[in-house]
């Protein structure tokens, strides 16, 4: 099957970045340094499964790198069942762990720009690349789809949702997940560039954790603009055009 990612224009090449395989978009033709998105996929997903949406915001001019995580892809992949959704903060602490390295490695051998480094993710990948903008302080935007930024009260959520009963072990996992939250470390993202996407009927993820995070964090802000949250009437948990081209425009706009 011919492949219809191709263009004269856009560089597609799959590195690896320690041992996080990836998949890196630059334009062609670029000495200058480079604008760069980190897009981080969603559970059950994995680099491949994002390639178009990292092709279309190269498209536009940014180098982007869709990394696997662990779980995921290339990366011992499991079986995404409701069982082994007991891994999803594993994944999530784990991919938050790692991005100090993307990012120096970006900077260091892929030409990306120290002062343009966004941040997106898609679901999980909303959790991750939240929780990396809040405590990378030179990440200069974010855009969320269908993720969260309150990882407690999302985390709540799960809890009643999958009746689970909590022990030693989820204390301490609960105990980490408090610590990175970004809605309990919103003096970090004070006046920072921050855009949430979410369905309305998202049966996956909540949006009530972004409601909330956006209820609290924008009196913050003293430009109202930089952060927004986007509804979509009646839509589940999906990641639509109308949000690229938001995504775009933010990033064109802050990035």
């Amino acid at each position: 099957m011919t492949d219809y990612l191709k263009s004269n224009n856009i560089i597609e090449e799959k590195i690896h970045i320690g041992d996080i395989p990836a998949i890196l978009f630059r334009p062609k033709e670029k000495e200058a340094l480079l604008a760069t998105i980190i897009f981080y996929h969603g559970w059950s997903s994995s680099k491949e499964s994002q390639r178009m949406r990292g092709f279309i915001l190269a498209s536009v001019g940014y180098q982007v790198i869709i990394p696997d995580a662990i779980y995921h892809g290339e990366r011992n992949p499991i079986e995404y069942t409701a069982e082994n959704a007991r891994y999803f903060w594993d994944v999530i602490l784990n991919t938050f762990d790692e991005s100090e390295l993307i990012i120096k490695e970006l900077i260091e051998k892929y030409k990306a720009d120290p002062n343009r480094i966004g941040l997106a993710g898609h679901s999980m990948g909303g959790f991750i690349s939240s929780g990396v903008f809040t405590h990378n302080a030179k990440a200069k935007a974010l855009v969320v789809f269908n993720g969260s930024c309150g990882w407690k009260n999302s985390n709540d959520i799960f809890k009643e949702e999958m009746n689970i009963t909590m022990n030693e072990e989820l204390k301490v996992m609960e105990d980490k997940i408090n610590l990175i939250d970004p809605s309990n470390n919103m003096h970090l993202l004070r006046d920072r560039p921050i855009l949430m996407l979410h369905g309305t009927n998202d049966n996956v993820v909540s949006v009530e954790s972004q409601r909330n995070f956006y209820s609290s964090i924008k009196s913050l802000y003293q430009d109202p603009k930089k952060v927004e949250l986007i509804e979509y009437p009646n839509l589940n948990h999906y990641l639509t055009t109308n949000m690229m081209e938001e995504s775009i425009a933010w990033f064109y706009k802050y990035l």
